[in-house]
Parts: structure tokens; C-alpha cells; sequence
């Protein structure tokens, strides 16, 4: 029997000496950035990396875990870029060998404490949770303990760490803070504040006055307040606690240099201009600063430690349960 093989588009080209084109590479990322963002993220890059294409999926950092988890045990394709919410779950997964280390030309730019030092993960914003008060109040809070006082009580909400990723590391920050504790949450509780649900119903309760006090991420009272509601943000004199979408490569990724360079990209100033067109604190030293944030010099940062944090993180969701009476 005779074989006869059909000519390539490519071996044609190498026969008949005409140029062709090579093939881009598929860089696959998971995010849980919101889709305009992500949108504008992955156009950015492309522009800088026209040899690169990017499939995207963008769901919640708690969906994308489950949906990761399905594929490496079914053995299916799986991301080779992850940009998701906090960096305790990515500590988990460098943990269990999940994460690949690269260090990255651009952490110089970078604070250390905002990045692993193995390289398995980088910050690439700042999302601070401080408080927020509608401004009809007749005294404006200055610090953390102010929301624990005995005139508080039945006043102040704040969004649940069994619910949400940034109030659990909330949650984790001040409870390791020496000045603060466990004894900042008693008082809390003992004044019967509200604690359910994620930042936006918090953010709601405070702008329409049923709770004037409260916990929620910064640029949701910020912009809210550009837009004419009646609200104030507080970096507290104590610090504050903060989330920092951090990047991770995969290990064993199938683009491993399209993912470094996709790394390289967010961390550079290129990208970090991006993340301060969207309105976030860039986690990169020597940025600007959104409209409407104090001076990056004015915010302190509290002392977090993210593998702390996860060995920790059962046990504080029980004990916040607990002294809540929630589920």
C-alpha cells in the first residue's frame, strides 16, 4: 500500500522559501480579578507580548480552588497562571509543592514582606480593610479600639470571615496584634455587632445609616464617595490589614516561560500603572496613588504572616462562631 502524505501549510512554506509565521503560545490564567479588569489586564499584556495569546477564567478565588482541585484529580488541563484574591491560599498550595518558584527580575521594586520568599507568589496590590462611617455621625472614629467602645454598642458591622477571604485575614491581623487580640473581637461581640455576609452588604448598612460604623475594604467607600454617598474611609492609627491579588505560576505549567513573563509583566511598571488606572493601591514601591487615597506613606500596614494565618485560619473561623453565635 502506498502513503501519501498532505503537504503542511508549513512545509510548504519551507519548501517554496516563503516566510511564515510561528505559532503563539496559549498562556491559560485563572482569576478572580472582576472581568473588566482581568479584561484589561490580559490586553495589556498581549500588547506587551505580541508572541502570546491568554485564555482567561474568571470566577471567585473560592470557585477556582474547587474547579482546580476537579481538574487535578480528573488529570484534565489546568491553568498555568493564577490571579486570585489573598495570598493564604496560595501559601496552602506552595505548601503541597501546587506552586512553581521563580524569582522574578521585578521584586527588587517590591517590599519583601509582600512576596514569598521562595518566589512561589507576588503581590500585586494593596486592598486595605479599615473603617468606614456614614458621615451623619456626630463623632468620626480615628482607630481599631474606637469601634470596640462601651457607647458603640448595636452601631457597627462588619463582614464575616466565615464568608469573606479579606475579613478572615482581618480577622488573622488583629487578633496577632498584641495591642488589639482576641479581646478587640469580645468587645465587639459583647456590643452585638453585626457580622455577616461580605463587604458590599457591609458597605450598604453604613451608607444608609442602619449600622454608621464599620469594616470594609477601601476602595468601595472611597469611590462611593466620589459618586456623592454619604460615607468617610479611615486608615486606623493602629494600621491596617490588607489583600494583595498575588500572582502565581503553577507548578509543572505547560507555558512556563509565557507564565514568567506574564509574572514579570503585572510586577513591572507597566502593569503596575494599570492596577492604579483601576483604582487599587499598586503593591509596587514608588507608585502614584488613586484619586481620593492619602499619600502611600500615610497608610500603615499591620504585620501579617500569611502561613500563620493559614494554620490558624480553622481555628478562628470556630472561635469567631462562637463568640458571634453564627454559622
Amino acid at each position: 500500500m502506498t502513503r501519501t502524505a498532505l503537504a503542511t501549510p508549513l512545509t510548504l512554506a519551507f519548501a517554496l522559501g516563503l516566510p511564515f509565521a510561528a505559532q503563539a503560545e496559549t498562556l491559560t490564567l485563572y482569576t478572580s480579578q472582576p472581568n473588566a479588569d482581568a479584561q484589561q489586564t490580559v490586553d495589556a499584556f498581549m500588547a506587551a507580548n505580541p508572541g502570546i495569546d491568554v485564555d482567561w477564567v474568571r470566577d471567585g478565588t473560592t470557585q477556582l480552588m474547587a474547579r482546580l482541585t476537579a481538574e487535578t484529580e480528573a488529570g484534565a488541563a489546568q491553568p498555568d497562571v493564577l490571579l486570585i484574591a489573598d495570598t493564604v491560599t496560595l501559601e496552602g498550595m506552595a505548601q503541597q509543592g501546587q506552586l512553581a518558584a521563580y524569582t522574578s527580575p521585578e521584586a527588587e521594586a517590591y517590599d519583601p514582606a509582600l512576596y514569598s520568599a521562595e518566589g512561589y507568589y507576588y503581590s500585586t496590590k494593596l486592598i486595605t480593610s479599615g473603617i468606614a462611617y456614614n458621615t451623619g455621625v456626630e463623632t468620626p472614629p480615628a482607630s481599631w479600639s474606637d469601634l470596640a467602645a462601651d457607647d458603640m454598642a448595636n452601631l457597627t458591622a462588619m463582614p464575616s470571615p466565615l464568608y469573606s477571604g479579606a475579613a478572615l485575614i482581618h480577622l488573622a491581623t488583629l487578633t496577632s496584634n498584641p495591642d488589639l487580640g482576641w479581646e478587640y473581637y469580645e468587645k465587639l461581640a459583647a456590643n452585638n455587632a453585626r457580622a455577616e455576609g461580605g463587604n458590599g452588604g457591609t458597605f450598604k448598612a453604613i451608607a444608609s445609616g442602619e449600622k454608621p460604623y464599620g469594616t470594609v475594604v477601601d476602595f468601595l467607600v472611597i469611590r462611593a464617595k466620589q459618586d456623592g454617598s454619604p460615607v468617610e474611609f479611615v486608615f486606623p492609627e493602629e494600621g491596617v490589614s490588607y489583600v494583595t491579588e498575588p500572582v502565581a505560576i503553577l507548578a509543572g505549567a505547560d507555558n512556563m516561560d509565557a507564565a514568567q513573563k506574564f509574572v514579570d509583566f503585572v510586577l513591572s511598571e507597566a502593569g503596575q500603572e494599570l492596577v492604579l488606572e483601576q483604582g487599587y493601591i499598586p503593591a509596587r514601591n514608588d507608585m502614584g496613588m488613586p484619586e481620593g487615597f492619602p499619600a502611600r506613606d500615610e497608610i500603615k500596614l499591620m504585620d501579617f504572616d500569611p502561613a500563620q494565618a493559614l494554620a490558624d485560619a480553622d481555628a478562628n473561623k470556630a472561635r469567631f462562631a462562637e463568640m458571634f453565635g453564627v454559622k
